[in-house]
C-alpha cells in the first residue's frame, strides 16, 4: 500500500547551474538504491523516498537493457517521490528533493518553489487507518 502526502518544498525546475552543482556533489556519493530486474516496484520507491527524506541527494543504480528503460525508470521514481532528476550516467541516476525543515544542501540561485503533488510518496507521513 502507497503512503501518500505532502512532502517538502521543491524547487519548480533547477537552472542549467544548479543540476550542475548537483552533480558536483554527487560526483562522490555511492548508490543508496538499487533497481533489479524486477524494475520499478513500489518498495523501490518507498526506499528512494526514505533515502531522500535522509540525504536530499541520491544515487540509483538502474539495472536496465537500454538508455531508454534507465532513464524512464529514474524518471518514474522522480515523479512518484517529488524529486527532481538531476542526471544518467550509464546505470546510475542523480535525483535530488529539498527538505521541508533544516535543508543540507545549498543551491545557487534562487527558485520557486512547488506545491507538491498529492500522488507523492512521503516515507514519513502516517499511514491511513482501513476500514474493517
Amino acid at each position: 500500500m502507497s503512503r501518500t502526502a505532502a512532502i517538502a518544498p521543491n524547487p519548480v525546475a533547477l537552472t542549467g547551474a544548479q543540476r550542475r552543482h548537483l552533480r558536483g556533489l554527487g560526483h562522490s556519493l555511492k548508490p543508496v538504491v538499487r533497481v533489479g530486474k524486477n524494475g520499478v516496484t513500489e518498495g523501490v520507491i518507498e526506499a528512494a523516498a526514505v533515502a531522500l527524506d535522509d540525504h536530499e541527494l541520491i544515487k540509483l543504480a538502474i539495472a536496465g537493457l537500454s538508455k531508454a528503460d534507465r532513464q524512464a525508470d529514474a524518471e518514474r521514481i522522480a515523479a512518484a517521490t517529488g524529486s527532481h532528476f538531476v542526471q544518467l550516467l550509464g546505470g546510475t541516476a542523480l535525483l535530488y528533493r529539498r527538505r521541508l525543515d533544516a535543508p543540507r544542501v545549498e543551491l545557487p540561485g534562487t527558485f520557486v518553489e512547488a506545491r507538491p503533488s498529492e500522488a507523492v510518496v512521503d516515507s514519513h507521513a502516517p499511514q491511513p487507518r482501513e476500514a474493517p
